[in-house]
C-alpha cells in the first residue's frame, strides 16, 4: 500500500482521465490516483504522459522498454517494473529479454546496440552521473541526434517516475506475472 493513500474525494475532470486509463489499461494506476492530492502534479503528469504517447519516435521500442524498465530496475521501483513489464510485453518484447536486463552486459539476448544503451541508462541514473563523452559519440553515430535526446529524455523520465513512485511506496498492481517483475536481488545500483 502507498505510504499516502488515494484521496477519497477526487474532482470530476481528474476522475475522467482516471476512467481514461482505467479503460486502456484495465484498472486504474496507482500513482495517478495517489498525486490527485495535487491538481498541477496529477495535471502535469497527465499531459506529459498522454503527449509521449502520441509523438513520433526515433528510437525502436524494445530499446524503449529496454531502457525504461533498466532504469526501474536500478532505482528499484517495483511498480514501474511491474507497470512497465506489462507495457514492454504488449509491444512484442519477450520475457526473456526483459529478465536479461538486470545483467545485461553478458546477455546473447540483446544486441551490441542495446547494451550501450542500457550502459547509457545506469550513467545517467548514477547519482552524480558518469555519462562519457565516448558513449554519447557512439550512440550518436548509431541513433543520430534525436536519437540520443530521445534516449535520454527517456531515461530522465523513468528516474522520475521510478523514485516518485519509490518515495511514495507505491508497489507492483500486479500488471505482470511476478517472476518477469520481481525486483532482482543482486542488481548493482547505478
Amino acid at each position: 500500500m502507498a505510504r499516502i493513500p488515494a484521496p477519497t474525494r477526487i474532482a470530476p475532470a481528474a476522475r475522467l482521465a482516471l476512467a481514461a486509463t482505467r479503460r486502456m489499461f484495465g484498472r486504474s494506476l496507482e500513482p495517478h490516483r495517489v498525486v490527485a492530492h495535487h491538481r498541477g502534479v496529477f495535471w502535469a503528469t497527465a499531459v506529459h504522459e498522454g503527449l509521449l504517447l502520441r509523438q513520433r519516435h526515433h528510437l525502436p521500442v524494445a530499446l524503449r522498454d529496454l531502457v525504461q524498465h533498466r532504469v526501474a530496475v536500478v532505482i528499484g521501483c517495483p511498480w514501474c517494473i511491474d507497470f512497465g513489464a506489462m507495457l514492454a510485453l504488449r509491444s512484442g518484447l519477450t520475457p526473456e529479454r526483459l529478465m536479461a536486463v538486470p545483467d545485461y552486459a553478458g546477455s546473447p539476448l540483446l544486441t551490441p546496440l542495446e547494451k550501450r544503451a542500457l550502459a547509457f541508462a545506469d550513467a545517467a541514473t548514477a547519482t552524480p552521473t558518469t555519462v562519457t563523452d565516448e558513449q554519447v559519440a557512439e550512440l550518436r553515430a548509431e541513433l543520430g541526434d534525436a536519437g540520443v535526446v530521445e534516449l535520454a529524455h527517456l531515461v530522465a523520465l523513468e528516474n522520475q517516475r521510478s523514485r516518485l513512485n519509490h518515495a511514495l511506496g507505491i508497489t507492483s498492481q500486479g500488471f505482470t506475472d511476478a517472476t518477469v517483475c520481481a525486483l532482482p536481488g543482486a542488481v548493482s545500483r547505478a
